[in-house]
């Protein structure tokens, strides 16, 4: 090492030793209260070994994330014999195939519909001219963001009326953050297409015409298939899982899809997430009834949706179904969702004291 090179080392090294003494010590959270330990424990111990992510990424701190809309682009799959996967890994679209065209939930962010939407159908052997129904699960941009393309095509598109407000009508967008963690704008992801491009016009599409307004508990039915919406406000006023029937070979199972997670629980104010503590008790109270043992979601970042397809391509004739969870392991995975929503409550209790 020259002497130049040696002297900058030692300069540098004092400089971080000095930088390291005078930065203030990272302020701790406030040791969780016995009645956190108490509600941690017992998520815990319904998640068992199934739901162990999950109680990580919702009862941990500054675990959970949001989903990015430049994730790992989903290899489609198909997942049941007619129920498949498609989009990002961290937002998918679920496609239903049904004898009279084909059930979307979902439909994608606005500017991804040409590049990510439409290749992954007809990756799967699914004709986009085919979609007759698009379900929305709430309205985010990253859920109705291809619904207006569908919908042109001749698709109906079905909403709860809060979340036909709020997607028409929509807050002011919050302040940045490095790096995004929410959906961005249909105009802060533009395409670079130029003007007049296909790709430019799907790039700029608009939100959806209100078309069908979504009831708690009144099923939609498209070719003998039954959508049961169930209200579940919190994460928007109008969120709504789907609960219907999907088959596997000679076997027919009840999925549910809990459209409305709330990701990063410390962007929705005390009355919110008091109001989607309720919307879960109310979810598993119709997903009991309806004897619901399968689980999806459309921002799967806490229920090993990954790990599951793995196992699906692997799996071996007469083997079980990695998604089949049970009617009991379903109403475990939301007794962790309602438990760890209860800890961020608390905690804020905590801390306000």
């Amino acid at each position: 090492m020259t002497r130049i090179s040696s002297a900058l080392a030692l300069v540098l090294l004092l400089a971080a030793r000095t930088g390291a003494a005078q930065a203030p010590p990272a302020a701790k959270p406030a040791a969780d209260s016995a009645r956190v330990g108490e509600l941690v424990a017992h998520a815990r111990a319904a998640a068992g070994t199934q739901w162990a992510e999950t109680v990580d990424f919702f009862c941990g701190r500054d675990t959970a994330r949001a989903n990015r809309a430049d994730d790992p682009e989903l290899t489609p799959a198909r997942v049941f014999d007619n129920l498949y996967a498609l989009g990002r890994t961290s937002t998918v679209i679920w496609a239903i195939k049904t004898p009279a065209g084909i059930a979307l939930i979902d439909a994608g962010y606005p500017d991804q519909v040409e590049s990510v939407v439409l290749p992954g159908l007809r990756k799967l052997g699914l004709d986009p001219t085919d979609v007759k129904l698009v379900l929305l699960a709430h309205g985010h941009a990253d859920h109705f963001g291809g619904a207006v393309y569908f919908q042109r095509l001749g698709a109906r598109v079905a909403l709860s009326a809060a979340d036909w407000d709020l997607m028409q009508n929509p807050p002011a967008a919050p302040p940045a953050t490095n790096p995004p963690t929410t959906a961005p704008s249909p105009a802060a992801n533009a395409s670079p297409s130029p003007p007049g491009s296909p790709s430019a016009a799907l790039a700029a599409l608009p939100p959806p015409k209100r078309d069908i307004i979504v009831i708690d508990g009144q099923p939609l039915e498209l070719g003998g298939v039954s959508f049961t919406p169930v209200a579940i406000p919190g994460h928007t006023p109008g969120s709504l899982g789907f609960v219907f029937k999907v088959v596997d070979g000679d076997r027919a199972h009840t999925a549910a899809l809990f459209g409305g997670s709330i990701l990063l629980s410390s962007r929705i104010p005390d009355a919110g997430l008091e109001q989607y503590v309720r919307s879960v008790e109310h979810f598993a109270a119709v997903t009991r009834q309806l004897g619901v043992d399968v689980e999806i979601q459309n921002h799967p970042l806490y229920d090993g949706f990954e790990a599951k397809l793995a196992q699906l391509a692997a799996r071996k004739p007469g083997a079980a179904h990695p998604f089949v969870v049970g009617t009991d392991g379903y109403q475990n995975f939301l007794t962790v969702m309602g438990d760890c929503a209860r800890v961020e409550l608390e905690r804020r209790k905590s801390a306000a004291r």
